[in-house]
């Protein structure tokens, strides 16, 4: 592998003249992988304060050391910069499990048996709710039965909810009044899979919890324990070497969280928050949502905590099987679909989104939607397009969340406008099995097509679309950043020995900027990180091997031996 490993020339921070008070902090013989233009290495780094002052040679740099400074010599280990996710959900995975812990579930027998403990430990009458347990994570590759779910829990209504879809036993479909003659009337996309000989429901329900009149019974938790939940999984978060998030479905409660932490010193990831509203509501309303997220005060540019982004959702899922895409999904087993024109659900129409994404824009906020079928890709592209013929959007980097489904024609429209997109390769490690079974190898030809947006520039970021739990590997969904780099790497989905696509892998580099500085740039922050050169926040991290040259499936278990954050240590192994 041709990796560039050129000696990075003492580099100053403009704004600091070698003669100005010494760094506070120095660290030399280590091999900092600086994510620069040329991703040149250097030896030694010096900070002060929170800002990377010089980068260089030993020699260079060892010079600027004061009396007081801190040298820290790093025995040739690898520096690289911290890492950001470009799409977690950390307030709510952060308190996932504060009622009780949520086993891990890889067939429906996991799931059934977690039912049956929580139908023990309710009373008859109280809502079992799974969440996020997605069926092409388990070996099973279906949903549960109806009946299944009638005898695991006969007493209690059960919800099995995978992101807008969802599976409900008899007990929960009688509360909510689904039955033969229901039907969606309230003008918004779902949709009710029926027995084709009875015309009754199977329980399978695509975008259509919000008439499930589910009543959690679980205990809530104080402002307070939220508070401490999350600041338990911004540590979590350090400890694998993520210095930025971005809370891709900010809420106001959320924010409140966000901002108690901030204030009180404790908040040891850097939060791009991204405001989400419901794109069902009334024009008039979402307008009045657009108008509250400009005139925030966080809407002013925080380097530790920023809302300049806004969300809505234009599509299901992938794992659930309500994506919208181009052409039919199919007759299918796996995600319980029985009508063969069935192309998924698609929840906004063309006009209000255009609509919808350019008074975003024009207040300064930065659009995304969940968006991960073709269909709703092309769909999100247009309305960007749309808008493009009145201003330049390009400078506002109008983002698509997810992505998954692709196509050459998108990729090239993306790259025309400007359009950039957060991405998440732990699904084609956990879910590319799942998927080629259902669509085949020739139609997942353009699945998280890396190689084909590097190739063009478009710029995408890498992120994990964390739901719940602690726990970097057994977290929904894995917030491991090296799982992820290695997933673009190798292309490799778990269950088979046969790459996805490898067309479409990355190079080392290519992947490290996946996950630095590309997220950096989907949140107009790559001249304050993202890189480490002088100006920039002191942002790195040290690992345990070298990541250039380990062998490739090494990097999947690569550990982080110390976290920094703004020049002061948030985590250290030992």
């Amino acid at each position: 592998m041709n990796v560039l490993l050129l000696l990075v020339p003492l580099i100053l921070c403009d704004a600091v003249p070698p003669t100005a008070q010494a760094p506070d902090l120095l660290l030399h013989h280590a091999r900092i992988v600086t994510v620069d233009g040329q991703f040149r290495i250097a030896e030694a780094m010096a900070v002060r304060g929170e800002r990377i002052v010089a980068v260089g040679t030993n020699d260079e740099v060892l010079r600027l050391a004061g009396p007081k400074t801190e040298k820290i010599d790093l025995k040739g280990q690898t520096v690289l910069p911290g890492l950001i996710d470009s799409h977690a959900h950390p307030p709510w995975a952060a308190v996932y499990e504060f009622d009780h812990p949520v086993p891990d579930m890889e067939t429906i027998a996991d799931v059934l048996a977690y039912i049956r403990s929580r139908a023990k430990a309710l009373q008859p009458g109280q809502w079992i709710t799974v969440e996020q347990v997605f069926i092409t994570r388990l070996r099973d590759q279906r949903f549960p039965t109806r009946q299944e779910l009638d005898e695991a829990a006969p007493n209690h209504p059960v919800l099995f909810r995978t992101g807008p879809d969802a599976a409900l036993n008899s007990p929960a479909l009688k509360r909510s009044g689904i039955d033969k003659d229901f039907k969606v009337a309230d003008g918004q996309a779902g949709y009710i899979e029926r027995d084709p000989a009875t015309g009754e429901p199977t329980g399978i329900l695509r975008n259509c919890t919000r008439f499930v009149k589910v009543v959690s019974p679980e205990r809530k938790p104080t402002d307070a324990d939220r508070d401490a939940c999350m600041k338990a999984l911004l540590a979590a978060y350090n400890e694998v070497g993520l210095t930025g998030v971005t809370d891709r479905a900010t809420t106001d409660e959320a924010i409140g969280i966000f901002k108690r932490l901030k204030d009180r010193g404790e908040l040891t990831c850097r939060v791009y928050l991204t405001y989400y509203v419901d794109a069902a509501l009334p024009i008039e309303k979402i307008e009045d949502a657009i108008v509250r997220a400009q005139r925030h005060p966080l809407h002013e540019y925080n380097n530790l905590l920023w809302l300049k982004g806004f969300k809505i959702f234009l599509d299901g899922g992938m794992l659930t099987g309500s994506a919208y895409m181009r052409e039919p999904w199919g007759v299918s087993k796996i995600y319980s679909i029985t009508d063969p024109a069935y192309r998924g659900l698609l929840f906004i129409q063309p006009e209000k989104l255009t609509r919808i994404v350019r008074l975003a824009m024009e207040h300064d906020l930065q659009p995304t939607a969940h968006s991960v079928g073709d269909g709703a890709v092309h769909a999100l592209i247009d309305a960007y397009e749309a808008v493009n013929k009145d201003f330049p959007v390009r400078p506002l980097r109008p983002c698509i969340s997810h992505a998954n489904f692709m196509s050459r024609e998108a990729v090239d429209r993306m790259a025309a406008v400007g359009i950039v997109a957060d991405m998440q390769p732990a699904w084609l490690y956990l879910d590319g099995t799942t998927l080629e079974a259902q669509f085949g190898e020739a139609r997942l030809a353009y699945f998280q097509p890396y190689r084909a947006l590097f190739d063009k520039g478009v710029i995408v970021g890498g992120g994990s679309d964390h739901m719940q739990k602690l726990g970097s590997l057994r977290s929904i969904n894995p917030y491991n950043p090296f799982l992820a780099i290695w997933t673009v790497l190798a292309r490799q989905p778990r269950w088979t020995d046969k790459p996805l696509h490898p067309e479409q892998c990355l190079t080392r580099q290519e992947a490290i900027r996946f996950y630095t500085i590309n997220n950096a740039y989907l949140t107009f922050e790559e001249r304050q990180k993202g890189s480490l050169e002088a100006g920039k926040l002191a942002d790195f991290i040290v690992l345990d091997r070298d990541i250039l040259t380990c062998p490739v499936d090494d990097v999947r278990d690569i550990k982080v031996r110390e976290t920094w954050l703004g020049g002061k240590k948030v985590y250290a192994s030992r």
